[in-house]
């Protein structure tokens, strides 16, 4: 199979991201799991597994082929490949799986299984359930995949709020928000909104990148318990008055060799955008606080935006404690998450 059924509302239906979680009775708010988005179809009785771009994930994901005996022929379902370590979602883990060879992925299948969690129905004995609104697409995946592992959804606020403060801890990435009285709107924004939980966090700038004249990335770094220096990531954007700035105080803190530690920064750069950009190691003396949304074990996960610089603060001050959130009592767990979605909870 090339392409999804002619059946399936392609692609999938996406979110708009926005700064509060929109309040109403229009709306039905889901945990925003962290993984590959996939679209489950049974064509005829061939399984295939759909990325968001159509491309077909079931080849590196072969642990989940057992779950075409749930689904039955002209079928499909909207959901998000996920894999768990730990009690909490594993990005790198699902990285890791993108790999050429097959004898990699049947090893990393055995030793990391992935789970699919379901959201949405589209199609089911070859019924158009996608277009009907949310409210009753909900209540045909909960009465009708049964076998599947299902996001819990709300319609609290409060439980929403819930979700965005204290998910992170799991894992998982923010919050989504559906509107209950539309169809599924292949392709389209409207329908659908995304919440996440931007954080801050003081880092010690460990060097920079130069494009030409131009400083264009900052490197990041973290402190360890024990006192060793990690790369922790990048933050870009350095325009106007910053640039003026950065030219003015990192040039003179340049060393000949790189203070941090693990994972290092002069590797080739995502913003780069295929040409290398000049690595320039600095002295760790200046701190700046960065607005994050999300941390891997190692790094920031996405680009971090720059806030301003914290003079005030001691560069051993910026450590990877306050970036790794703690256990609460009475915090949620994977499994209980799961456990109330396929339940059919409203919270």
């Amino acid at each position: 199979m090339g392409v999804p059924g002619p059946h399936v509302p392609f692609p999938p239906q996406e979110a708009e991201l926005v700064d509060d979680i929109p309040v109403g009775p229009m709306w039905q708010y889901e945990p925003k799991w962290d993984g590959f988005r996939g679209v489950l179809e049974n064509d005829g009785g061939e399984l295939a597994l759909w990325s968001r771009n159509g491309r077909p994930l079931l080849r590196y994901f072969p642990e989940l082929r057992p779950l075409g005996g749930l689904l039955p022929a002209h079928s499909a379902l909207d959901g998000e490949i996920v894999i768990e370590r730990d009690g909490r979602l594993d990005f790198d883990a699902m990285q890791m799986r993108l790999h050429p060879a097959e004898s990699r992925i049947r090893k990393l299948a055995a030793e990391t299984p992935a789970t699919y969690v379901a959201f949405d129905v589209l199609l089911w004995n070859a019924a158009a359930v996608h277009a009907r609104p949310l409210r009753e697409r909900r209540v045909e995946l909960l009465t009708k995949a049964k076998g599947f592992r299902i996001s819990p959804a709300s319609t609290d606020i409060a439980q929403a709020r819930t979700w965005l403060e204290r998910l992170e801890i799991l894992g998982l990435d923010g919050v989504i928000a559906k509107r209950v009285d539309l169809p599924y709107m292949p392709g389209s924004r409207g329908a659908v909104r995304k919440v996440k939980k931007h954080k801050t966090a003081d880092c010690v700038i460990v060097g920079y990148r130069t494009s030409g004249t131009r400083i264009a990335v900052l490197n990041l770094g973290l402190y360890r318990a024990d006192g060793t220096l990690d790369f922790a990531g990048h933050t870009s954007g350095v325009t106007g008055p910053l640039q003026r700035q950065l030219q003015e105080m990192l040039p003179p803190l340049r060393v000949e060799e790189e203070t941090t530690t693990g994972r290092q920064g002069g590797g080739t750069s995502r913003w780069s955008r295929g040409r290398d950009l000049e690595w320039t190691p600095v002295k760790p003396a200046v701190v700046c606080e960065v607005r994050y949304d999300k941390v891997e074990e190692d790094r920031f996960r996405h680009g971090t935006r720059f806030l301003r610089f914290r003079p005030d603060k001691d560069p051993r001050e910026c450590t990877w404690e306050q970036v790794r959130p703690r256990r609460k009592r009475g915090d949620p767990t994977l499994e209980g998450l799961l456990r109330s979605g396929g339940a059919g909870s409203d919270g």
